[in-house]
Formats: C-alpha cells, structure tokens, sequence
C-alpha cells in the first residue's frame, strides 16, 4: 500500500506493522519512511505522533489500514489462531479519533463487509460518521484496476472535509492477463522445478516431489487441471470421487486470463492454482511478485523463500494502490 501510495504523489511517512521480518523490505524501498514494529493493539498515540512526526487535524494526512485479513477470509484456516488481529478496526479507530486524518484508507477480504453480524465494520462506519467523514466503500476486483489477478477486495475511502461519491473508477475493456506480466515478452528464464535464475534471485522455483511432477507433466498447458489425471495412480486420496472440491489445487494458470488470486503460499503447487502455464513447476517467486504488480527494481529481503512470499501474497497490489493514492489526491485538490 505504501509503495502505491508513493507513486500517485503521495509522501509516505511511515509504517506500522507488527511482523519485523518486513522492516528490512519496508525501508529498502521507501526511502526516508519510518517502520514502526509495533503491536497497534498496544501502541501509544503519543509515540505515533513523536516517530512519525505527525499532528492532529491535518487535513492532508492519509491513514491506511490494512489488517490481517485470515479471519474473515472465506479460504478455511483455523480462526482461532487469528483472532487477535480480526478486530484490529477497534485500534484503528483510537488513532483517528485523536489524530482525526484528513482520509482513511481501509483495505481488507469482502467477508469484512458480508459477514456485518460478526465484523466491526458496522460500527466503524458509525464512529466515522460521528466524526463527520463521507465516505464510499464496496467490494471490487483488482482486476479491473490494472492487475492481473482475479482479486476481490473490500475497499473504503473515507474524508473529513469533502464529500466522498465514488471508489476509483473501474477500466474498461480486456482484463489483463498473465502472458502479459509473465509470457515471453518479460524476458523471463525458463525454469525447471527447483531452479532459480543466477542473474535473478527471485526468480526462483520450488522443488517437486517425483509424483508431482508427474501430475503437472500429466496436466495440460494453459489452464489444465487435476481432472486429466483423476483416473489414475496419481490421483490423490481426499479426492477420489471429489471431482467439484477446490479444483483449483494443482491445476495450471491461463495464459490469457487473469491468475488466480495470488496468496501467501502461492509457490507451492498444492495450494491453487499455481501452476505455470507451460513449464512443469509452480510459479516463481518473481513471478508472483509481477502478478501483484511490483516492479522488478523493488527489493524483497527476507530470510528464505517462504518469508518472502509472504510478503508478496499479503501485499495490496501497488498498482491498486496508486490508483487508491491518485483518487485521493483528485478528491483533495479539486473536491
């Protein structure tokens, strides 16, 4: 979000983020930013203030939150293991309550908007009312904002002195695709399963086990599924006779379609649909860091492959993000 934000214009600060393993990442590619590692449960607006320099009633000040999402999200997981970060909005809340930002930013899962019965949405959206903030709010695809993934989020832009009529507008026309940001024309390596590139370590691919090489080898190019080798040694045992249960899982990305939505676990091929197109492996790490938008110059540090697609999967889109940032920065120029 920080690094989308940055390039609509918009000067970042800093971040607060509870995960150390981001710092390094963070202030590697936002320079002069802050990254506050924090529990914002626990953090006092007094030391927000003081490490980021910030003050109340500044109508230019930008407020994003995006909080852990595991708990609302419709992917099965184990909630109880998430619910310290599913209320997060309630902390959120203390610092625009005091600082009163001239925007908020809220980006989550849609299960923060359909599961109302349980979420703290609706209450959020009282106490920002009550503070006097318009604001518009919807679930919408990221897709339809320049990136190639099928990527539904919840999104909310609230200010506190001009009146909010719309979320960014939508594009028109063809979606963008995965040969787009990965095919030929990336000039990426081809890669066998367990590779990496030696000019670029990201571009990295997870080993496979023997037998599922043999399920991808089996599975057809652009966009095939497990369903070709269902009838076979190959199949696996919680699904035998589960043709309909999570299809995805094992199956190859199209070509001419935007991914999947790209997950924290998006290397490993028994997660999604995460395998690549044509070669027989799972995508790469630079890869799914193309397929949510980040530029090759960003700089991902991370102790392994797993940290670092975490990082990835997590993220906002930058893209998205700069689209957020330039409807921001519209709304504060010219109302």
């Amino acid at each position: 979000m920080s690094y989308g934000l940055a390039h609509s214009g918009i000067q970042i600060l800093g971040g607060v983020d509870i995960d150390g393993e981001c710092e390094q990442t963070y202030e590697a590619n936002h320079s002069g930013a802050k990254f506050l590692r924090a529990d914002i449960s626990e953090l006092k607006v007094e030391e927000f203030a003081e490490k980021l320099g910030v003050e109340r009633h500044d109508s230019q000040l930008v407020f994003a939150g995006c909080s852990p999402c595991q708990y609302w999200s419709k992917v099965r997981t184990d909630r109880s293991k998430s619910t310290h970060t599913a209320f997060l909005l309630r902390h959120f809340e203390r610092f625009i309550d005091h600082f009163r930002p001239g925007f908020v930013v809220v980006e989550n899962v849609p299960g923060l908007l359909r599961r109302k019965g349980q979420s703290l949405l609706p209450e959020f959206i009282v106490f920002l009312e009550r503070l006097g903030y318009s604001y518009a709010d919807g679930v919408i695809n990221a897709s339809q904002y320049g990136v190639p993934q099928s990527r539904q989020r919840y999104l909310m832009i609230a200010c506190n002195f001009r009146t909010i009529e719309s979320l960014p507008s939508q594009d028109e026309g063809d979606l963008p695709t995965v040969r787009r940001f990965i095919g030929n024309s990336s000039g990426l390596k081809p890669l066998a399963a367990g590779e990496r590139d030696e000019k670029d370590d990201l571009h990295r691919a997870a080993i496979l086990e023997p037998h599922n090489l043999q399920r991808l080898a089996s599975t057809r190019h652009d966009g095939g599924d497990r369903s070709a080798w269902r009838d076979s040694d190959l199949q696996l045992e919680a699904y035998r006779g589960k043709d309909n249960s999570f299809r995805d899982v094992y199956g190859r990305m199209f070509w001419d379609r935007p991914a999947p939505t790209i997950t924290t676990r998006f290397n490993s091929l028994s997660n999604g649909r995460f395998g690549h197109p044509e070669q027989d492996r799972a995508i790469s790490l630079r890869e799914g860091a193309l397929l949510q938008t980040f530029p090759r110059k960003f700089r991902f540090q991370g102790r392994n492959q797993s940290v670092i697609a975490r990082m990835i999967g997590n993220a906002v889109p930058p893209i998205l993000a700069k689209r957020i940032g330039q409807h921001i920065v519209k709304i504060a120029a010219n109302g």
